[in-house]
């Protein structure tokens, strides 16, 4: 694979910003260390938060015949301090990373979405990717004027490019949910990509017919198996027997936490599970 392959162009994408959340959480941290042995000041009427494109600059005052240099940060000091012993996010990581419900919680995030950038680089292309630890698992989508490519894009296109004669403007997704789960699969699909870690809510699961059933009683949520997601050239209508079911970032379904839609079998009408608002979720923290 080279270097213009649109998997590679993803990822990345997905390491620089990743890259940068690591570099806020070291700089906030080394900061916080030299403020609490007295080294920086952290009062908030010391601290001058202007800063440019996320990157760090040093203020200089003068203060009679002493000169004080101050770190200028996205969040002062105090606030990350108060945030960390309340086990909350401090506001200068979230505005860089991704929300969650703990700082406990998130840190976890921050060591899994880190392991499987380090090990798709260091070990080659995953055979199942977590799509959760994307920071852009949908479509393309501009930040600052800056056009971002999303994973289920970057794979349309590698399967247009692979056939000759589709046009990525008639390539849709489809998928088909498998029997194993993450550690059964030891070789990655000839074609599409294989995905994990995604939590059915409003619903349950039959893992030997794969199709949707009645929830189990006192059970919010159901791990889904591995789902294929693969490309195909129409732009036709899916059976209407399958239930179209929304995918979420996060369990509040709002705009920006969705992702795409996949199709799951169901031997009762799709309107069932639209009335029980059926949905898949990515973290369910």
């Amino acid at each position: 694979m080279g270097q213009l392959n649109s998997m590679n162009i993803f990822l990345r994408q997905e390491i620089d910003r990743m890259q940068k959340v690591i570099t806020v959480v070291r700089n906030s941290l080394n900061d916080l260390k030299l403020a609490i042995e007295g080294t920086i000041i952290m009062s908030e009427a010391s601290i001058n938060t202007s800063t440019m494109n996320g990157i760090f600059y040093l203020s200089y005052y003068l203060d009679g015949s002493r000169s004080y240099v101050i770190i200028s940060l996205l969040q002062n000091l105090r606030d990350a301090l108060d945030n960390m012993y309340d086990a909350r996010i401090p506001q200068v990581w979230k505005r860089v990373s991704w929300d969650s419900s703990t700082l406990g919680f998130w840190f976890t995030e921050f060591l899994e979405r880190n392991t499987q950038f380090s090990t798709w680089i260091f070990e080659g292309r995953p055979n199942v990717f977590w799509m959760t630890g994307f920071f852009n698992p949908q479509d393309i989508h501009k930040i600052y004027g800056l056009i971002f490519r999303g994973f289920l894009t970057a794979m349309r296109q590698e399967a247009t490019r692979a056939h000759k004669g589709w046009a990525l403007d008639t390539v849709t997704i489809h998928n088909e949910v498998l029997k194993q789960n993450k550690e059964e699969i030891t070789a990655p699909p000839s074609e599409g990509v294989y995905i994990h870690g995604l939590y059915l809510e409003g619903a349950g699961w039959d893992r030997r017919n794969s199709k949707l059933i009645e929830s189990t009683p006192k059970m919010l949520f159901v791990q889904l198996p591995v789902v294929h997601i693969f490309a195909v050239n129409t732009t036709g209508p899916k059976d209407p027997k399958l239930y179209v079911c929304p995918i979420y970032k996060k369990p509040s379904r709002t705009d920006l936490n969705y992702i795409t839609v996949i199709y799951l079998r169901t031997v009762v009408p799709p309107d069932h599970w639209i009335l029980r608002g059926v949905a898949l979720l990515c973290d369910i923290k």
